[in-house]
């Protein structure tokens, strides 16, 4: 065996001739494509075994795994109403609604940004412009201040949540994601941790300060200097990756080149994907799904402070008591999406979510007049299987779009077009003098509708499996051959992709 071919089997032969890194001329500069290309042919040839595997993987969890936001829910405390002249449930819910107006103008064209100049650097703006937003809250004052700071607050979240989805599917499997996603990008872990912090900083008053202004001051610091982490050492793709060696930027490609293939440049424009994801039925499917669920979560998430303290409770024990939903939240969200990467099964998984979620909606509309601890364990269903819908039904997206291009374009379509029925969502809890009952009832009519067409997707994504290997049963070997000799990304109308179900 070549000296040459030896280099090539260790993944280093293509990566070893390239020369000085290019210089990129100003922040929006798109990325360098030599180096991807390299990293590309490398990663055809290496060979590795599974402890490798395991390795590599590792220190991507721990370079990768996105940061958690804490946010936490300061409407009802009196004082940030007052600052705000917040006098109505009307006022509240518009201000909650005005957000997403940011999400549903954005979304796709952030998604599209990110491919082009970078994750790291796309996501320090977001997060500087979300955090600056968040430390004007401090000292903003009087409603129309409020909105627009809603506002902005919306634009600098705009393409973060799809945008992470996408980047992770540049370093993970398939059947990696779901718990990937669960870890860091849910609203679970930061709604204990915000809530607690509320509960604690609401009683702080200082000359200068009061309680509330503390909340919002913990919140855009650390999120601003996250930002300013993200810019400086997370990777904006596998080939750009200094933590990782030649060898293992290769085998981390060569990872997912035998799983799906994601390209980092060239194939479909943003507008080509656009196109392909609004003529494509699997993406209207997910956005019903999403937005249905959505409708709980995007409440739920606001009002889960205000749902406890309707029950009885003060205002600061209401804070308190948002922790224990958030905590056992989060380990149906993590356990979900580890039975879903584990058993390769999304549709399913995503069903009995929604049916927790359902149950828990269903004793809320019947009993949250009669029963205090029946109200509060249905918290605890409502939480736990909205949240966890979100890691399942995204990952799932992710799965199925290909190539790059179109599911760069397909999440953030999912995002985006269920964030402007999220502008109605807060509209949902429009009767608070009767404990909010006929928004229960549409909550659980969402997420019954979100069970149906989880089970129609999944339906018919089986059957396109077997009209695929009809096909390819068809074939003869030599075509065959001819097709697995093919080192570009496999699309999804493509009979060799196979769906995950």
């Amino acid at each position: 065996m070549s000296s040459d071919e030896q280099i090539k089997k260790r993944g280093t032969y293509h990566q070893s001739l390239l020369g000085p890194k290019a210089t990129r001329r100003h922040f929006f500069s798109p990325l360098d494509s030599t180096s991807a290309t390299a990293v590309h042919k490398d990663a055809e040839h290496v060979e590795y075994d599974g402890g490798e595997e395991r390795q590599v993987r590792r220190k991507i969890d721990n370079r990768v795994l996105p940061l958690v936001i804490v946010r936490g829910n300061a409407h009802v405390i009196k004082e940030f109403n007052d600052n705000y002249d917040i006098t109505t449930n009307d006022r509240w819910t518009l201000a909650l609604s005005i957000f997403y107006v940011g999400y549903c103008l954005l979304e796709m064209p952030a998604n599209v940004l990110q491919r082009h100049i970078g994750a790291n650097r796309f996501f320090f703006l977001s997060l500087t412009f979300w955090g600056l937003a968040s430390l004007s809250f401090v000292y903003a004052k009087g409603y129309p201040a409020l909105l627009v700071l809603r506002v902005l607050m919306g634009i600098g979240e705009a393409g973060y949540y799809a945008g992470m989805i996408y980047y992770m599917s540049f370093w993970y499997r398939r059947n990696e994601l779901a718990k990937r996603i669960s870890l860091g990008m849910t609203g679970t872990l930061p709604g204990a941790i915000g809530g607690l912090l509320a509960f604690g900083l609401v009683r702080a008053h200082t000359s200068l300060l009061k309680g509330w202004q503390f909340l919002f001051l913990i919140e855009a610091i650390p999120t601003i200097i996250m930002g300013f982490m993200i810019l400086f050492f997370l990777p904006s793709f596998p080939f750009a990756a200094s933590f990782l060696s030649l060898r293992e930027r290769a085998i981390a490609q060569a990872r997912l080149q035998r799983d799906h293939k994601p390209q980092s440049h060239g194939g479909m424009t943003g507008w080509e994907g656009f196109k392909a994801i609004i003529s494509d039925v699997n993406s209207w499917l997910f956005m019903s799904i999403y937005a249905s669920f959505n409708v709980g979560v995007a409440t739920i998430s606001y009002f889960l402070p205000t749902l406890i303290k309707d029950l009885g409770f003060s205002s600061i024990n209401a804070q308190g008591l948002t922790v224990a939903p958030y905590v056992v939240g989060w380990f149906l969200v993590f356990f979900q999406a580890w039975n879903s990467d584990r058993t390769k099964d999304r549709g399913w998984h995503i069903m009995a979510s929604c049916t927790v979620s359902f149950i828990g909606y269903v004793i809320l509309a019947t009993s949250v007049q009669k029963n205090v601890g029946a109200a509060y364990f249905a918290l605890f269903l409502v939480v736990g299987g909205n949240y966890s819908l979100f890691p399942l039904v995204m990952s799932w997206a992710a799965n199925t779009f290909s190539p790059t291009s179109k599911r760069g374009v397909g999440t953030a379509f999912i995002v985006s077009i269920s964030n402007c029925v999220s502008i109605a969502s807060p509209q949902v809890y429009f009767d608070p003098e009767d404990n909010f009952r006929k928004g229960h009832a549409i909550a659980a009519g969402c997420l019954a509708l979100s069970f149906l067409c989880a089970f129609t997707l999944r339906t018919r994504l089986s059957m396109l499996n077997k009209r695929n290997a009809r096909q390819l049963g068809g074939l003869s070997n030599e075509e065959k051959d001819k097709l697995s000799a093919e080192s570009e990304e496999i699309w999804d109308n493509d009979p060799r992709y196979v769906f995950m179900t």
